[in-house]
């Protein structure tokens, strides 16, 4: 079978096991690529969506806007065939040297010292979570505090120390997030997220 063909019979697969669901079409193309990267449909009864996180980022993407992920795995992982049309870069600054310099003489993390150095590429644009609950927090607090303010947050941190905590925090505040409750998520889940997000953009050209 191409490539796909496979793709194409797994979503048949995947909404035909999935059933009925309260998901707006929108959502659901989403959800389905969530569950097409995991093979795990309980993301249908944990993703959690803000109202307008869908339309936000479709226009944020439409509109050439900034991407930053967390780790260069969910960078990689996003496909820049459709983000090209609109010109749309992918930025990752976790390797950058004074990013790392900063994190040590702060006593943090790499993860939330690179989201400090994005708050300019932030504006507007989509930041993307999907290791790093250090990342997540410290979006919130600058969110909290008028830093910044991103078109959408992608928030989907795996792991057992504050991944869960910190996308409890996510969806309290008022600001366009894509999340999920619990533990799971991962830098794949992340990435499929936004690849969902900028099929529909191409789709709207």
């Amino acid at each position: 079978m191409k490539p796909n063909d496979i793709e194409s019979l797994s979503f048949k697969i995947i909404d035909g096991e999935a059933g009925t669901h309260d998901f707006t079409p929108e959502q659901w193309q989403i959800v389905r690529r969530m569950i097409h990267t995991t093979a795990d449909f309980e993301y249908m009864k944990t993703v959690r969506f803000h109202p307008g996180s869908v339309t936000a980022g479709i226009d944020a993407i439409r509109n050439g806007k900034t991407i930053i992920t967390d780790t260069n795995m969910a960078r990689v992982g996003i496909r820049k065939g459709e983000l090209n049309r609109f010109r749309v870069s992918v930025e990752c600054l976790i390797d950058k040297p004074e990013v790392a310099r900063a994190a040590k003489d702060q006593g943090t993390t790499r993860a939330k010292a690179a989201v400090d150095a994005a708050l300019d590429l932030m504006d507007g644009g989509i930041y993307v979570v999907g290791n790093a609950p250090t990342a997540l927090l410290q979006i919130i607090e600058l969110v909290r505090s008028n830093k910044a303010q991103p078109a959408l947050i992608v928030g989907l941190p795996v792991g057992f120390v504050n991944a869960a905590e910190s996308k409890e925090e996510l969806v309290k505040i008022d600001i366009p997030y894509i999340s999920n409750i619990g533990r799971k998520g991962g830098s794949n889940v992340a990435a499929g997220v936004i690849n969902a997000l900028a099929i529909m953009a191409a789709s709207q050209s």
